[in-house]
């Protein structure tokens, strides 16, 4: 094997990439950049009627918005057929292949039988001692066969993985399993082990739903003399009830949770501890996480996913944000009419309160709206303070510069702390609570605060 550790992601683009997926690749790709290696893509495209084009570039798009590049150009296995059939025929030349006959209601009433007798549901064999006149004869009559492997009939399949251990697997339980369907695609268990081995792949990290792939993708590996990667399979997300996690459990898609303004970076720093245990608090670049990552870290028990936590990097990530990316962020909720300076004291003032982008929603209509709305609190708080308070800060307004409006007001009641700043937050803002009010008050266009202090002098 070769020294340069070189992983790979490997998704089926049969629709949207999901969060379990999303982890896989972040894993992959922390792995190879913790050994200097490299991170390949290769879309499983062979079923040709659910692999759409749109999904293959969205997913794309969706893993270099995560920051995860990978180092050549992708491979598309629907590309590979002549490949496939090539080493398929060596298979079955080596006597490590053969035709099988049986259809489906045939397999389903043969499966049955073997799972009532207390035997293990695997195939029976019955092909597999066909003579080749017999064979031969069979395809001339037109009957369509898969090609199965050739599973040995004692012996064992071992291997150690990343994440569980060693593993020990017995070539009588497994049975001899479909190498090419009857229609002429080849599968699963086949093009994905020989495309590792082809493309130089050292370590693959997928979901623990693959653990019971891994021999029979070992046994051709043997056979065709091809290098095997270590394996390691990650367990799987749950939702919120302990189940795999779905859209019926809070499951939320990539793209759907980018839509709602979830920066990569707070993903990221979730997944990164969904299954991967590390001493390491805040918010990790993904160098940081790579320099971090340790195969040994991977938990063997499920990961629990929750939004509340996504949302606490989410947090996180958004107060790191600097003003041209929040500007962005934020896109079209900005008022298309700012001057640089309103953009960028707006953002300011609201970044440290806002999770998500439509939560400056309220705070545009407070900032650049009519006069806004008054709660219960602030109206009670302003019904009760000096007028002569409002008056001073009315007069001292004009600049936008609440140094100076307070300073005003203080020195025209007195006043000082939560007496003083209660009434004029509730004056401008129609709220007792929110973003500091400086820098949101130089946002405001000129003659606003003024005009609403001084309804109440």
């Amino acid at each position: 094997m070769s020294s340069v550790t070189i992983t790979r992601f490997a998704p089926s683009p049969t629709g949207e990439l999901h969060l379990g997926n999303a982890r896989t690749a972040l894993f992959n790709a922390l792995l190879a950049r913790r050994g200097k290696g490299a991170f390949l893509l290769r879309i499983e495209d062979t079923d040709a009627a659910r692999s759409l084009t749109q999904h293959t570039l969205q997913l794309q798009e969706d893993l270099r918005w995560m920051g995860l590049e990978w180092d050549a150009e992708p491979l598309h296995q629907s590309q590979r057929g002549d490949i496939y059939n090539a080493l398929l025929a060596k298979l079955e030349g080596l006597g490590a292949a053969y035709p099988c006959f049986c259809g489906a209601r045939e397999l389903e009433l043969a499966r049955a039988a073997r799972v009532a007798s207390s035997l293990p549901p695997r195939y029976s064999g019955r092909c597999r001692n066909l003579s080749i006149d017999e064979r031969n004869a069979r395809v001339a009559r037109g009957e369509s066969a898969s090609l199965r492997f050739a599973v040995p009939e004692s012996g064992a399949v071992e291997f150690t993985d990343m994440v569980h251990g060693p593993r020990h697997f017995n070539c009588a339980d497994i049975g001899d399993f479909v190498l090419r369907r009857a229609d002429g695609s080849a599968s699963f268990f086949f093009t994905n082990a020989v495309d590792d081995a082809l493309s130089g792949v050292t370590q693959v990290l997928r979901g623990d739903d693959h653990l019971a792939n891994t021999p029979r993708q070992l046994l051709i590996l043997r056979a065709l003399q091809l290098p095997a990667p270590q394996y390691g399979h990650l367990a799987l997300i749950t939702g919120d009830d302990g189940a795999p996690l779905s859209k019926r459990n809070g499951a939320v898609g990539l793209r759907a949770l980018r839509e709602q303004g979830i920066l990569p970076e707070a993903i990221a720093n979730h997944l990164y501890r969904l299954g991967h245990s590390t001493a390491a608090e805040g918010l990790l670049s993904l160098e940081q996480m790579a320099g971090l990552f340790d195969t040994s870290h991977l938990q063997r028990s499920p990961a629990h996913f929750q939004m509340s936590q996504l949302l606490g990097w989410q947090r996180e990530a958004v107060h790191k944000l600097d003003t041209p990316r929040a500007a962005q962020w934020l896109g079209t909720r900005l008022p298309a009419d700012l001057t640089p300076a309103q953009r960028d004291n707006f953002i300011t003032a609201l970044l440290q309160n806002v999770v998500q982008p439509d939560d400056v929603l309220p705070w545009v209509q407070v900032v650049f709206g009519m006069q806004p709305a008054m709660d219960e609190e602030a109206a009670v708080v302003v019904a009760a303070a000096d007028k002569n308070l409002f008056a001073a800060a009315a007069a001292a307004a004009e600049g936008n510069d609440f140094a100076a409006i307070s300073a005003a007001a203080k020195a025209a009641t007195g006043l000082r702390g939560p007496a003083l700043f209660k009434p004029l937050r509730a004056a401008l803002t129609g709220r007792l609570a929110g973003p500091e009010l400086g820098p949101l008050l130089r946002a405001m266009p000129q003659g606003t605060a003024r005009q609403r202090l001084a309804r109440f002098a």
